[in-house]
């Protein structure tokens, strides 16, 4: 995914489907800059990370 589909996705309405490594998450936030977002795992929210927005998929 790219960080202006990832901004759009957190931004939007519309709840989207995305995943990392095979895991549901929500995307919390993105920084364009470093091309990073922050996202916890739908099924555990204490489960965040910092990933590369590259690594994130719409399902």
């Amino acid at each position: 995914m790219d960080v202006n589909r990832a901004t759009e996705i957190l931004t939007g309405k519309q709840e989207i489907t995305v995943s990392h490594n095979g895991k549901k998450v929500w995307i919390d936030s993105v920084d364009a800059t470093k091309q990073m977002a922050r996202v916890h795992d739908t099924n555990n929210a204490a489960d965040m990370r910092t990933v590369h927005v590259e690594e994130l998929q719409e399902d």
